[in-house]
């Protein structure tokens, strides 16, 4: 999945208490946020084909801001939105801008199938970076996870010269990487920030700060795109209150592993709308992506219950 985010939560609050059907409601909420997002990321790779990166990185966050914010207003206010710690919010605008530009790049050679492959290392990525950043611990069979879903990567992107579907692959990479250190941020704004504030300025920033980026080179858009780029910010603001109320209401390891249907989106977007099909080193890549991060969720699980015993 795209960077709002692919791949992990906002922000993960503990699940309350009791709850196979709260479990249930929460999967079935996770599999629809997954599906809505990966109907945004097909947006998005239409709008990649006609338009700049950074242009598309500004509509991404421009289109979904009147939802959220109607959304915020008729729930907490806006006034929580000003209490913020305002370096950690513009150092997330930054990488917000620079993941999405380089996710839009991706898409404008790249089936979904391929991107959402590569993408998929970010869960291992926040792993690796947390170590140097947030000072946690990860043992040796964790490293070896990460270490295996690099290998995973370089599978995919297939260094062999090909040119644009390298340099595509790799800004997949970029944008993954990119998310890792926000996710990073959000654990940190997360001790003092609210869920609404992080998701709000996030938005604002890509749409302002990334339309001065894009304004030199913009694009006049077209009155058929109008109705894609709506279809984005509605997909996107749905997809970000599903994914946030899921992990509201779930336990964070067992709904996880759900991200990876988009996978499943992927494939069936990319034969219907382009006529594309994965072929067998991409499958094999994602296989390997999709096992190291599998694994390493069933790590933390342990080290989570071992920590509570």
């Amino acid at each position: 999945m795209s960077p709002h985010p692919p791949a992990l939560p906002e922000v993960v609050a503990p699940p309350p208490a009791g709850h196979e059907q709260s479990s249930r409601r929460a999967a079935v909420i996770m599999l629809l946020a997954v599906a809505v997002f990966s109907l945004m990321d097909a947006g998005l790779k239409e709008l990649a084909g006609r338009y700049p990166p950074l242009q598309v990185a500004t509509l991404r966050g421009a289109s979904s801001l009147p939802f959220v914010l109607a959304w915020v207003a008729a729930t907490s206010g806006l006034r929580p939105l000003l209490r913020v710690r305002w370096p950690l919010h513009l150092l997330r605008g930054a990488i917000g801008i620079g993941m999405m530009a380089a996710f839009a790049y991706a898409l404008r050679t790249l089936p979904l199938t391929t991107a959402y492959s590569i993408f998929f290392i970010a869960p291992l990525l926040i792993t690796a970076l947390s170590v140097p950043l947030l000072g946690e611990k990860v043992g040796p069979r964790r490293w070896a996870a990460i270490a295996t879903g690099l290998l995973g990567v370089l599978v995919l992107l297939r260094p062999t010269g090909d040119g644009l579907l390298s340099w595509a692959a790799l800004a997949v990479v970029v944008a993954a990487l990119g998310y890792a250190v926000s996710a990073i941020t959000v654990r940190v704004l997360g001790r003092t920030d609210s869920t609404a504030s992080m998701m709000v300025w996030l938005l604002v920033f890509m749409a302002i700060g990334g339309g001065v980026l894009a304004a030199p080179g913009w694009v006049l858009i077209r009155p058929v795109d109008l109705w894609v780029i709506a279809g984005v910010g509605l997909a996107g603001a749905l997809g970000q209150y599903a994914i946030t109320e899921a992990f509201r209401i779930g336990e964070a390891s067992r709904i996880a592993p759900l991200e990876y249907t988009a996978l499943v989106w992927g494939v069936l977007l990319d034969v219907a709308l382009w006529g594309v099909l994965p072929d067998a080193v991409t499958w094999l890549g994602a296989a390997i992506i999709v096992a190291s991060g599998l694994y390493l969720l069933r790590r933390e699980r342990i080290r989570a219950e071992d920590g509570a015993a």
